[in-house]
């Protein structure tokens, strides 16, 4: 091979090597990790949680709804914003 076609292929294969990495960066393989944490640290619901009681409960829900009610109102706001013409 000629130099000149060495450095026309150098960019190509750092390229195609970048690409191969971060495909398996994206996804990494967590099958085995996963099945080792759930088999030596078994969960037991009833001995780890705290009683939550009613009021806690109330206040839970209450700022959930409170959330989800001002995300709303951002998305919509954003929207208008966005694809709605000024009048």
């Amino acid at each position: 091979m000629k130099p000149e076609q060495l450095e026309l292929l150098f960019p190509l294969m750092v390229m195609a090597m970048l690409v191969w990495a971060s495909d398996g960066l994206s996804e990494p393989r967590r099958t085995k990790d996963v099945a080792f944490l759930a088999k030596n640290n078994p969960r037991s619901d009833s001995s780890r949680q705290t009683p939550v009681n009613p009021r806690q409960k109330e206040w839970a829900e209450k700022a959930v709804r409170r959330f989800a009610e001002a995300q709303e109102k951002q998305w919509r706001n954003w929207n208008q914003a966005m694809f709605e013409p000024d009048k």
